[in-house]
């Protein structure tokens, strides 16, 4: 009982604590854990969460929020990281409970007996149930009841037990609830990562569509100052009736696709609370951001990013920690055919009081008991077991490759996508910078009156199209850069994409 009321503290694993400290926080991998890095590459030092107050959305008030506000709501409020996280500290526990059969086991126990006799004065009959007229015989008995003796026996015992070796099995245990506790812990970082890139890739979205939006609106704008120009050119009689109509439809479509574009950014908005852990209607707000300002090329090689991901990727060492935790049952089921050595000690005493006197010691015992316990045949089960826990140490090895390859695949991917967001940068800023110049012309040559108003209106649906390929450009490589972060094992618990990048490219012509 008194065990029970003793809380332990979580045990720690190599030096460091047993579980993340919480589900927005990423644990701490132990040398042990990590992947041993095939070239140098600098550490990821995971950045401070940032504190935020998560109850601004329920105060009625707009609150601001940047990147690394969001990132931490949705860490903090992540169904996935919660699981994660609870699953960590229940194996950091399972792997303390593994460490008990390190120390003896005590246990205690106190039985109280009280016992009652009584005796006839003669044995003229014997007393049947108790009622001295009934007699065995069946004659007229006279026996009576003459007095009784009532006996309280107490007996408190302590045992202890304690395996003295058992050549693995003990220690394979150990071994196996260490890995998988170093598993679980690894599986939550890499759902702290999984958490970071799609939050932050739904913020993007919501940035990408909010700036369509307005793009759209400077588009409609246009298209109303065009209409507005024809219907006075027509009024004075230097423009037709069919230039008018061609205005007025092409500023129609416009307005058409700024209904299609608002309906987008209230779904985006929507995601990105849902992201959060909000709920879609939560009063915020996130500032505007210009992403091409900071459009560039990665530094490093797509070589160096691989090594980087297997060495940073938590997803590469919790497999190679669960292979570890089946290597450890190779010996528990070896250990399982081998002879054990065991010692049991057991203290009781045995004390008696009689009626109203003091206690009466009658007996006090020790014991010690070494036992070896052989194991001779089991049906051929240990053999089994042993074959089982090999293999499955086999398809352990072959996961642990399998994830290699993925992870390798997925930089390479992620990084030839990067590097053609970077080119469809350039050529939408291009393509923007044409737009405009032919915008401009179209639109002067028409005041001039030497133009056609579907030179006009085809240069606007071009500068349109211009203005939403580069937004879209723009925040395809900031969502490309986040996921290349994600998959070298470097996007941090703020967001951040720690890879080096080189010079930033011009951020292109704007209107």
């Amino acid at each position: 009982m008194l065990a029970f009321g003793c809380a332990p503290a979580r045990p720690t694993i190599d030096g460091v604590a047993g579980a993340p400290p919480s589900p927005a926080a990423p644990w701490i991998v132990p040398p042990s854990a990590r992947t041993p890095a095939p070239t140098a590459a600098p550490p990821i030092s995971p950045a401070a969460s940032v504190a935020f107050d998560k109850d601004s959305a329920a105060t009625g008030a707009v609150r601001l929020l940047e990147l690394p506000d969001i990132v931490d709501l949705a860490l903090h409020n992540s169904p996935a990281t919660r699981e994660s996280w609870e699953a960590a500290r229940a194996a950091a526990d399972a792997y303390g409970s593994s460490r008990g059969a390190l120390f003896p086991t005590v246990d205690a126990s106190v039985n109280l007996l009280r016992a009652s006799s009584s005796s006839p004065a003669n044995t003229g009959g014997a007393i049947f149930n108790g009622n001295p007229s009934d007699t065995l015989g069946g004659g007229s008995g006279n026996g009576v009841i003459t007095g009784g003796i009532t006996r309280s026996v107490f007996t408190p015992a302590l045992s202890l037990s304690y395996l003295v070796f058992d050549l693995g099995g003990r220690s394979g245990t150990i071994q196996t609830a260490k890995s998988r506790a170093i598993a679980a812990n690894l599986a939550h970082n890499a759902a702290v990562s999984d958490a970071v890139l799609q939050v932050e890739s739904t913020l993007f979205g919501f940035l990408a569509a909010r700036a369509m939006r307005d793009a759209q609106i400077l588009a409609v704008q246009e298209a109303q100052t065009d209409t507005a120009s024809s219907v006075e050119r027509f009024r004075v009689g230097v423009a037709t009736l069919e230039e008018v109509l061609q205005t007025r439809t092409a500023l129609a479509q416009a307005r058409f696709q700024l209904a299609t574009l608002e309906g987008s950014v209230l779904a985006t908005r929507a995601n990105l609370a849902l992201a959060m852990g909000l709920q879609a209607n939560a009063r915020f707000d996130v500032p505007n951001v210009v992403p091409a300002d900071s459009v560039a090329g990665v530094a490093a090689s797509v070589d160096t990013l691989v090594n980087r991901a297997i060495t940073g990727r938590p997803e590469l060492a919790q497999a190679r920690a669960e292979a570890d935790a089946l290597a450890a049952q190779i010996r528990v089921a070896r250990a399982a055919g081998y002879p054990s050595l065991t010692v049991n000690s057991t203290v009781n005493s045995v004390e008696s009081f009689r009626g109203n006197t003091g206690g009466v010691p009658l007996n006090r015992n020790f014991s010690l008991l070494l036992g070896v316990q052989i194991p001779i045949f089991s049906g051929f089960s240990t053999q089994y077991d042993v074959r089982s826990a090999r293999e499955q140490y086999e398809a352990g090895l072959a996961h642990v490759r399998t994830v290699r390859q993925q992870i390798s695949v997925q930089v390479f991917v992620s990084y030839a996508a990067l590097q053609t967001a970077k080119e469809r940068v350039h050529a939408a800023n291009e393509e923007l910078e044409s737009a405009l110049q032919s915008s401009d012309v179209a639109v002067g040559r028409y005041r001039e009156g030497v133009g056609t108003v579907v030179d006009v209106v085809l240069a606007r649906r071009a500068l349109a199209t211009g203005r939403s390929d580069v937004i879209q450009a723009a925040w395809e490589w900031r969502t490309a850069l986040a996921q290349l972060a994600h998959d070298v094992g470097a996007l941090d618990q703020r967001g951040r994409a720690r890879i080096p990048l080189g010079p930033a490219m011009p951020a292109g012509a704007r209107r």
